[in-house]
């Protein structure tokens, strides 16, 4: 490929929501912008994760010169270790982003050899031919940047997620300033979100949250349980200020949440006043209008903290009439059935349930909505313009927002998706060919399972380990189990396999004796207690790692 081609390489993240990665080449050099992971759909059985391919980084492996990380989200870091697993190349990103990525890098043994490289907005590095100016935009997390990138053929404006908050909590707006200078002096090419082209109109502040959470401290009478994504620093230091203001008491419950308000407190992102915070052992033995709960878990994954306290099941809260629980996230498209089903759960237990479009809103988006989205490709003016982040109706829709900008420079779109590619040279932009992308299936976090193919990992799962399949009949009226649960197995031969399995029904028993009635009127929470009990124990038993299929049977 000629010197003075520039080539953009979508290696997920267009045409899908989730797995963020972009590659930019020119000549003999590769960038990397993000590297994200997406949970899989319910059919991927036993998988846990999905990163994208990175195929076509390890084939131009001696070329690549950085990964850069535009903020914390998963979709945009959780892919990080799996690539870095495959390529040692150096990091940058933010403080507060890196300190995310420590902690899954450490889940796999990787910190030591990492390169991490911090920065901060307004910062420039070199990368080979090409420069990288960091430039601060608003997102529902914190330390979001977008990116500036000057290369031999001209600038590349990345804005990673946004939004354009006038009022942000920590009173950093987005700087749109720099946008708009780098516009004046004339940009390639801008890649945009395209998350909330379809919504009509600016995305609320941050700030309109708060009128909602005040009116909740002030009249909920017992407990103030409240549920947001754990990423939401600037919710959760409102949450920790108007619990202060109103005298109660703050305990966080969920991994990721403990995890995330720990590196924004240590990073000085997230102020806790004085004696405010309440261990969570504590929660039930403190007056109840004295207490404010904040729980991981907005979208009813099966075990988060919020789905074990929906059924009674966690070890520190259980809900009682007059609580009020408040989701402040919103429905992420495809979850809409577990998040009912909990939120049914939580209803049974006398508890009042906030949630949806109320006013003032209890959550807002962390993505431009239309008009904002226009600013920023007025700022900016590109020669070209690529929509990044969505499906394929929001990158056309996208695309079709900017052709009010055919008079004032606008020569050409282009509407990608993963594994396409756009190259530009001093004779324009075209579309290139395509490259290898695609899916892969990660099971149980271990880089040692990284699986291309959910076919070919499943063979290989029965050849090696076989399968079990425990039948559970129950009672549709009374919830209980009819009889002793059934075990069938093929390919999962031990010395003493029958005995083993006979153990395993007991196993399985015992699981769905300490499960609640709605815990067990609930399939996806019982088969994902009964995989985890099983596996925990034929694991133990036999150092093997059957495919366990657990089948609910209702009579």
């Amino acid at each position: 490929m000629s010197d003075r081609k520039l080539q953009i390489v979508p290696i997920g993240g267009l045409g899908e929501f989730g797995m963020n990665s972009m590659a930019l080449r020119y000549g003999d050099d590769i960038i990397v912008i993000d590297a994200g992971m997406m949970f899989p759909e319910s059919e991927l059985l036993g998988v846990d994760i999905v990163t994208p391919d990175f195929t076509y980084l390890e084939q131009h492996a001696e070329m690549v010169r950085g990964l850069i990380l535009t903020h914390g989200h998963e979709d945009h870091i959780g892919g990080v270790p799996f690539l870095l697993s495959q390529l040692n190349i150096p990091v940058y990103g933010t403080e507060f982003t890196l300190a995310l990525v420590e902690r899954r890098l450490e889940e796999h043994e990787l910190l030591e050899q990492a390169q991490l490289n911090a920065v901060k907005p307004k910062d420039r590095i070199k990368l080979g031919p090409f420069e990288v100016e960091f430039i601060h935009v608003t997102h529902s997390i914190v330390s979001a940047v977008a990116l500036a990138i000057t290369t031999p053929l001209g600038v590349i404006i990345h804005t990673g997620d946004f939004k354009v908050d006038p009022t942000p909590t920590d009173n950093e707006p987005f700087d749109l300033h720099t946008l708009a200078e780098y516009g004046k002096r004339g940009v390639l090419l801008l890649m945009s979100d395209s998350t909330n082209v379809d919504r009509p109109g600016y995305t609320e502040s941050e700030r309109a949250v708060r009128p909602r959470l005040e009116e909740l401290f002030a009249r909920a009478d017992r407990r103030l349980i409240i549920s947001c994504f754990s990423s939401s620093v600037p919710r959760l230091q409102q949450i920790l200020d108007l619990a202060a203001v109103s005298g109660r008491k703050v305990a966080f419950l969920g991994r990721s949440m403990l995890n995330v308000t720990e590196i924004a407190h240590n990073l000085g992102l997230l102020s806790i006043p004085d004696s405010t915070l309440l261990r969570p052992q504590d929660i039930m033995q403190m007056a109840p209008e004295k207490v404010a709960v904040v729980v991981s878990g907005t979208q009813g994954e099966p075990m988060s903290a919020l789905s074990r306290v929906a059924v009674d099941n966690h070890k520190h809260l259980y809900l009682q009439p007059g609580d009020t629980v408040v989701l402040s996230s919103r429905i992420i498209p495809g979850n809409e059935k577990p998040i009912f089903r909990m939120m049914n759960h939580i209803a049974r237990r006398g508890a009042e349930l906030v949630y949806g479009t109320t006013k003032p809103p209890v959550h807002v988006s962390g993505h431009a909505s239309e008009e904002e989205l226009k600013l920023v490709l007025n700022l900016v003016r590109p020669r070209y313009f690529v929509p990044i982040h969505g499906e394929y109706r929001q990158l056309s829709r996208h695309a079709m927002l900017a052709q009010h900008l055919k008079s004032a420079g606008l020569q050409d779109t282009f509407v990608l998706e993963t594994g396409d590619t756009l190259e530009i040279d001093s004779l324009g932009a075209r579309r290139g060919e395509k490259v290898t992308v695609g899916r892969v299936c990660i099971d149980s976090g271990s880089l040692d399972e990284v699986v291309e193919d959910i076919v070919i990992r499943d063979r290989r799962h029965l050849s090696e380990d076989g399968f079990v399949l425990p039948i559970i009949t129950i009672n549709k009226n009374t919830g209980r189990s009819e009889g002793l649960p059934e075990i069938v197995s093929r390919g999962f031969v031990a010395g003493d396999s029958a005995a083993i399995l006979q153990e395993a029904r007991g196993v399985v028993a015992r699981t769905l004796e300490t499960s609640t009635a709605e815990e067990r009127g609930d399939w996806g929470v019982m088969q994902e207690k009964i995989r985890t009990d099983l596996k925990r124990f034929l694991n133990k038993q036999t150092q093997r790692r059957p495919l366990i299929m657990p089948v609910i049977l209702e009579v």
